[in-house]
C-alpha cells in the first residue's frame, strides 16, 4: 500500500488537522514507510514464535446480572439539615418572602 498525499489530506480532514501543504509530501512519506514497516510484520513465521503469556485464569465466569437495591448507611432524614414528611426542608430566597 502506498500513501500518497490524497490520503494525508483526507486523514487530516477527519482529525481536523490544518496541515500546510509545504508538509503534506513530507508526511505522505514518513506516513508510507510506517505502513511499509508495519506490513513487514506479515512476512515473519507465526509458527516460530512462542505461545503468549496469559496472567490469570483461562476463562472467567460472569456473575449472574440482577439490580439489587444497594443499602445507604445514612438515610435522608439523617443527612439533611431539615426533613419533613419525606422532603428536604430549605430556607426560602429573599425574593419568595411574602410582605
Amino acid at each position: 500500500m502506498t500513501i500518497g498525499a490524497g490520503e494525508v489530506r483526507h486523514v487530516a480532514a477527519l482529525a481536523e488537522l490544518a496541515v500546510p501543504d509545504a508538509e503534506v509530501a513530507q508526511l505522505a512519506a514518513q506516513l508510507d514507510a510506517i505502513v511499509n514497516f508495519v506490513a513487514q510484520l506479515d512476512e515473519l513465521a507465526a509458527a516460530d514464535a512462542p505461545a503468549s503469556v496469559a496472567v490469570g485464569p483461562e476463562r472467567v465466569e460472569l456473575r449472574e446480572d440482577v439490580v439489587r437495591p444497594i443499602a445507604m448507611t445514612r438515610t435522608p432524614a439523617e443527612m439533611a439539615p431539615a426533613f419533613q414528611q419525606g422532603f428536604y426542608v430549605v430556607p426560602r430566597l429573599g425574593g419568595m418572602v411574602d410582605d
